[in-house]
């Protein structure tokens, strides 16, 4: 996915995390970060020196597709999730608009993907970035990588949207309020 003519190189914000830093789960919910999802992913993203982040996900066997290897979509929204996340360093609430997945090699049950992301153009309300997950190590073997094109909101594109029940129970969550409020700064 190409940044178009006039895409500018992304900026982090003066009060993203620092590197190194575990950003946490934006949701406790969410299938990919949230730790109240007995089958999700439970990353633990972790901000980088730039605009870039990394994780790590160990495929289990309710993440499998054909016997003994990861699901493809499950191995899409571990970088659809590591990608999203890119937003708290900027400061920014973005959305999927577009995602392109290419599958390098298979990836075996109880491996553990090693998983790097980085904004890679911005231009107006899109922002482009990349990832790639690597087998075993940060260093490993490339088993899949996306380009992916996200949108900015505003957080009333979660409260139009979303179902009332979950949305009143994250409002009432104080770290969801906290980081709501950080993200307003920049619609």
């Amino acid at each position: 996915m190409t940044p178009p003519p006039g895409a500018v190189a992304p900026v982090r914000h003066p009060d993203a995390p620092a590197p190194g830093e575990l950003l946490g789960s934006h949701y406790q919910h969410c299938f990919g970060c949230g730790g109240a999802q007995e089958h999700g992913l439970h990353l633990e993203i972790r901000a980088g020196q730039g605009v870039d982040v990394t994780a790590e996900f160990t495929v289990r066997p309710v993440h499998q597709g054909a016997p003994g290897l990861a699901h493809g979509g499950v191995l899409t929204t571990a970088l659809d999730e590591t990608m999203g996340s890119l937003g708290w360093l900027m400061q920014t609430i973005a959305v999927t608009g577009r995602l392109e997945t290419d599958f390098v090699r298979p990836v075996p049950v109880d491996t553990a993907l090693h998983l790097s992301a980085a904004v890679t153009a911005v231009r107006g309300r899109k922002i482009f970035s990349s990832a790639t997950g690597r087998i075993g190590a940060p260093d490993g073997p490339v088993a899949v990588r996306a380009d992916a094109l996200f949108i900015t909101v505003k957080v009333e594109h979660f409260t139009e949207h979303g179902r009332d029940e979950e949305i009143k129970a994250a409002m009432a969550d104080p770290d969801q309020v906290r980081r709501a409020r950080a993200f307003e700064v920049n619609p």
